[in-house]
């Protein structure tokens, strides 16, 4: 983070969190330019040659370009996240606890500034992106009780006169890697928990949102009072950067979000460090939405149409295979077809679009190429439109079945699947016939025979009655098979981020056995 001047009556300004109390910030200026980046405790140019454009993906607008960094930026950022660390690590929980507190007032006096940047450089909707501000100033508030609940223990001994301490440590420098469809909160669901137990983070978001996936954050910490160097961003080409980020010596930690063949090469080289790295990594999915034929339909209707087109279904948690059981397929794929269609496209700053441009080119035309391919495959299109620009309508499809592409890999966009099932097992069957295992959803009017099915769901996070777009601070977040390993969120992310060390004191001399016949315990 940058080094803050003397405080100045002009640099300061109010603001309310959520329980009513004002904070005093810093630095009231507006959230505007970008163009430098948070390296070593000072807000620089990248040394790299090249400049990253950033590009509003709706109007194709340039927002600013950055000058990069490269494996110099990287090396001076770690160092000094590494320094500032120490003297964190041993701050008081109440001084962690309150810079989290001041950056919730700080991002609820900024809101507007906040959810304009996320329509802008992500594509959001209005609706995706104030959804994106909640849950990133949720877990802001969550963040600021984190410092508290480091807990060391004791644990009795049998060795007379020792005392047996599990001390709980954060684990020092902590590098992370974040995506850029929920850029905000992507980052930070990493950054808050990491610094809140005494870590310091240097980031590296996606290059299509360097605003919102880490420079915003770093400018709401910072007028929040968190220390100088604690928090680096880094944009750079994960070409140029990407495998150093990861095999550095300094951080312990990798924490990933993105795809399953990026998080395989990030395993790798953790694995293959000179100092072994740990990982949390939260990869693809292939989310089943599950519809029973005893479900309410309606509800079944409007929780499948928010779970598959919120921010244009490019969400990992979005849901991927309609599975319908046969005797009310035709009657839930009238009414899906029909909602969808009612669907708002284009301009994402209108208060009720639904659905707003695809990040970019590159993304849009492989969905188009997808679309192309599942009609080859025999997949009946019952609802689609050529794109306008990057936004792309909604697109329905029947016929489908689970070996064929469009159900069997990660969408990524709005195209919606609607797989026919013969019985609620055969469902079963093909929900977790898949090597994905994020999220998934059941519908049923009967809670036990869903809590049931659901349990049996192979994915690491099942929800009845409801789709799987859903994101809580204090529960586990993460998936099975090829979905990731490590869990996000609550007691889960403080674990993720410290590590546990035996301290013992010998409170009296110690008698030691040096003879056979002397043991009475394997340790007296």
């Amino acid at each position: 983070m940058v080094a803050r001047s003397a405080s100045r009556s002009s640099d300061r300004h109010e603001a309310r969190v959520a329980d009513g109390s004002k904070v005093q910030t810093r630095d009231p200026q507006p959230y505007d330019r970008f163009e430098l980046l948070p390296i070593a405790g000072s807000w620089r140019h990248g040394q790299a040659d090249h400049r990253l454009v950033d590009t509003n993906p709706f109007t194709g607008d340039v927002l600013l370009e950055i000058k990069q960094a490269d494996r110099r930026d990287l090396d001076a950022a770690f160092a000094a996240a590494a320094k500032a660390q120490v003297e964190w690590a041993v701050s008081a929980p109440g001084v962690r606890a309150q810079v989290f507190r001041r950056a919730a007032g700080v991002m609820e006096a900024r809101r507007g500034e906040i959810v304009d940047w996320l329509i802008k450089e992500s594509g959001s909707t209005r609706l995706k992106a104030n959804l994106e501000w909640e849950v990133t100033h949720t877990v802001m508030l969550w963040a600021s009780s984190v410092p508290h609940a480091v807990e060391s223990r004791y644990i009795p001994s049998d060795i007379p006169g020792k005392e047996n301490q599990v001390r709980r440590k954060p684990v020092g420098v902590v590098g992370a890697i974040s995506p850029w469809n929920w850029p905000l909160h992507l980052s930070n669901r990493t950054i808050a928990p990491a610094l809140a137990v005494g870590n310091a983070v240097v980031v590296k978001p996606s290059s299509d949102t360097p605003v919102t996936g880490g420079l915003l954050l770093a400018k709401i910490l910072e007028e929040a009072g968190l220390p100088a160097g604690l928090l680096s961003v880094i944009v750079g080409a994960g070409s140029d950067i990407g495998d150093a980020f990861v095999s550095h010596p300094v951080p312990r930690v990798i924490s990933f979000t993105g795809s399953t063949p990026v998080g395989r090469r990030i395993a790798e080289l953790a694995a293959k460090a000179p100092i072994i790295k740990r990982i949390d990594l939260e990869l693809g999915g292939n989310a089943p939405f599950v519809v029973l034929a005893d479900a309410d339909l309606d509800q079944a209707v409007e929780a499948a149409t928010f779970g598959k087109f919120l921010h244009q279904g490019q969400i990992c948690i979005a849901i991927n295979r309609l599975i319908v059981e046969e005797p009310v397929y035709h009657s839930f794929v009238e009414r899906f077809t029909e909602r969808v269609a009612r669907l708002k496209t284009g301009d994402p700053r209108d208060g009720d679009t639904m659905i707003g441009p695809i990040i970019n080119n590159s993304q849009l035309q492989k969905l188009m190429a997808r679309v192309h391919r599942a009609r080859d495959d025999g997949c009946k299109q019952v609802l689609g439109a050529e794109p306008d620009g990057l936004v792309l309508p909604p697109h329905v499809f029947v016929n489908v079945t689970n070996q064929m592409e469009l159900a069997a890999e990660e969408i990524f966009g709005p195209l919606a699947p609607i797989l026919r099932v013969g019985s609620a097992e055969e469902a079963l069957a093909v929900a977790n016939e898949t090597s994905f295992g994020l999220s998934g959803a059941v519908f049923t009017r009967d809670l036990h025979r869903g809590v049931h099915f659901a349990e049996r769901m192979q994915v690491g996070m099942a929800h009845v009655n409801d789709q799987s777009v859903i994101d809580l601070p204090t529960c586990p977040f993460g998936g099975e098979k090829n979905s990731g390993i490590g869990r996000f969120n609550g007691s889960w992310a403080i674990e993720a981020f410290t590590t546990d060390q035996w301290l013992t004191a010998q409170h009296a001399p110690r008698g030691y056995p040096w003879s056979a016949s002397a043991v009475q315990g394997p340790w007296s």
